[in-house]
């Protein structure tokens, strides 16, 4: 029926690089209904990009049903303050500022290593909280003395193209992974499994194929119909809040565990969080490109300053750090709507439902699987964003390395199994066996060590013998 209320929107680009935004589409304010099924769409997506994290790190962590509905509470209010503090006095753009996948999967790995590492669980999350507290008071003060210049030197154009195809390969693997539907006992589900194959194939149609008065709300229109048809072929689990979720809303502080002096711990989560300040970068910088904006160093520091604040606050409450999605340019791009209205209005749905127990619990009965399956191609625009990156080099023989050696070496240290670093000291683990962080360091050491302008006349002409 969604289908049927859409008008005509703005129409979709079918070139393979995604190209900056007309004057028009810039300015363009939508009718109340299209605003409407836009900001739902918003928050559907700044939704399924943060029910899972809470739930899979209080499981983790051990904590009980009440603690974890309180994460999964705390994770949607502060996200979509978060959203709308950005996208109105921040960098101002309708960027998802969302859990960070790299500190997500920091944690877990940490967690994981706990026996390893001879520590308790509590000890673990203490020493995350007190490393997430450290690195946001830290880059709140550089944003405050005007320091925080010296991250955009750092961070060249050439590893936010980096970071951008790395982001590409891990979100499409975590998502494709999380269409398979698992058993108690590991086997796949294979009618659910399928289904969700079903759904994004439906989603990836409409968008291809479909009219441009419903490709700009495909993946609404993907989450309606894959949720309703899940429901009525399968049975739907009670996420693991369902039995608290008619507490009263609340905040404790430290629930993964008091801040403590585990300097081992405070130092890769300080590290892990000074590397997702490229999220920051790469997002704002594409952002200003899409909409033909200039990022202003104001726009830039406001920013900064709000990721300061808000992992600090994160940490006090449990959080995985937040950060601005670049992968957000993807789902503008799939959509083909910027308005901001829609985006903040969503921020607002986030922080309402939130707010109110009864609903988040309910709306956590989402089938995982037809989520990550919308994702999954909301997030194939990422590709052409990355390719669009990397228009303006020109690459030989030689200077091929600065993208090829940290994107290559980062994909395939992501499909080594990390059993394989198990011999290494286990403080080390989570940051040798994460590729994205590999790759960004990587790319960090190539651009600050080499002269690639200097290389590029050592092309080999054509007939020209290799040297031998």
């Amino acid at each position: 029926m969604v289908a049927f209320i859409i008008h005509r929107t703005v129409p979709c680009q079918r070139g393979f690089f995604p190209q900056k935004l007309q004057k028009g589409e810039i300015m363009q304010r939508l009718p109340y209904i299209q605003t409407a099924l836009a900001s739902l769409q918003w928050f559907i997506f700044l939704f399924a990009n943060t029910i899972v994290v809470p739930v899979s790190v209080g499981t983790a962590f051990a904590l009980d049903a009440p603690t974890i509905a309180e994460l999964i509470r705390n994770s949607l209010v502060i996200t979509g303050i978060a959203c709308i503090l950005q996208g109105t006095i921040g960098h101002r753009f309708p960027l998802m500022e969302g859990h960070s996948g790299l500190i997500w999967g920091l944690v877990l790995n940490l967690c994981s290593a706990s026996s390893a590492l001879g520590m308790s669980l509590t000890e673990i999350g203490g020493g995350i909280a007190s490393g997430m507290m450290l690195a946001g008071a830290v880059v709140l003060l550089l944003s405050v003395f005007h320091l925080h210049k010296v991250m955009k030197k750092l961070f060249t154009p050439m590893v936010m193209s980096v970071f951008l195809f790395l982001l590409t390969f891990q979100l499409i693997t975590i998502f494709f992974s999380g269409m398979f539907k698992l058993a108690d006992d590991g086997s796949v589900v294979w009618p659910e499994t399928a289904f969700a194959f079903a759904v994004a194939v439906f989603v990836a149609l409409i968008k291809i194929r479909g009219s441009q008065r419903v490709s700009n709300f495909s993946i609404l229109i993907g989450i309606a119909v894959g949720w309703l048809l899940h429901a009525l072929l399968f049975e739907t689990a009670q996420p693991v809040s369902a039995d608290a979720s008619a507490s009263l809303f609340k905040i404790s502080l430290f629930p993964l565990g008091e801040p403590n002096l585990n300097m081992p711990i405070i130092v890769v989560t300080f590290v892990a969080t000074f590397i997702n300040l490229s999220n920051t970068i790469t997002a704002v910088q594409t952002a200003g490109h899409l909409y033909k904006e200039e990022v202003t160093p104001g726009r830039m520091k406001r920013s900064y300053m709000l990721n300061g604040v808000f992992s600090m606050l994160g940490g006090a409450l449990g959080l995985v750090q937040l950060a601005p999605f670049a992968s957000t340019i993807g789902f503008l791009q799939s959509t083909r709507i910027f308005d901001r209205r829609p985006f903040l209005i969503g921020g607002a749905l986030m922080v309402g439902i939130g707010l109110v127990p009864a609903l988040s619990g309910l709306l956590a009965t989402m089938p995982v699987t037809v989520g990550n399956a919308v994702l999954l191609v909301a997030y194939f625009q990422l590709l052409g964003t990355s390719l669009n990156s990397i228009r303006g080099f020109e690459f030989n023989s030689v200077t091929i390395h600065r993208l090829a050696v940290p994107v290559l070496v980062g994909v395939g240290v992501m499909f080594v199994d990390p059993s394989y670093y198990s011999g290494l000291p286990a403080l080390i683990q989570p940051l040798l066996a994460n590729g994205f962080i590999v790759g960004v360091l990587l790319s960090l050491a190539l651009e600050l060590l080499i002269r690639w302008d200097r290389l590029g006349d050592r092309a080999e002409q054509p007939g020209q013998r290799p040297s031998r």
